[in-house]
């Protein structure tokens, strides 16, 4: 059992920086009805791959690998949870967005964006992938038994 949520936290991690990495390529200056759905698909697959990395992971904490007692002791693990959180903060702005598109795309329109809004979305996506990365870097060092004081 330890493997497979071992396995589902990894393929959820990789959902959620693909489904970002698709946000990112697809916000762009002109956004049409049909990338405009694409990118409100993208935004749901990463957030319900955001709540299903943190239900898994944190089933891993309590009832798999080390337990709770050791990986609250870790350094590197709490940043990943600060860091995690990070990403759903900055995320919140750009899905706001993207949902408040929805009434124009029922009513068949393109929706209408000033430029400005754009780059701040670009923007957040950016700073959201580079918590990513410092989540693997933890990643990496909780591995090692780095910053562990226990």
């Amino acid at each position: 059992m330890t493997l497979l949520f071992a396995f589902l936290h990894h393929v959820l991690a990789f959902v959620l920086v693909a489904a970002l990495a698709i946000e990112l390529v697809l916000v762009k200056d002109r956004i049409s009805i049909e990338r405009a759905r694409r990118i409100l698909r993208a935004d749901a697959i990463y957030g319900a791959s955001a709540m299903l990395l943190l239900v898994v992971g944190f089933l891993r904490v309590i009832f798999f690998e080390k337990g709770a007692a050791y990986y609250f002791h870790s350094i590197p693990f709490i940043a990943k949870l600060l860091l995690f959180v990070a990403v759903g903060v900055l995320s919140i702005y750009p899905t706001m967005t993207f949902l408040s598109w929805r009434k124009s795309l029922n009513r068949g329109r393109e929706p209408v964006l000033d430029p400005a809004v754009i780059k701040r979305i670009r923007k957040l996506i950016h700073y959201e992938l580079v918590c990513l990365v410092l989540i693997v870097l933890a990643a990496a060092m909780m591995a090692r038994g780095v910053g562990y004081w226990g």
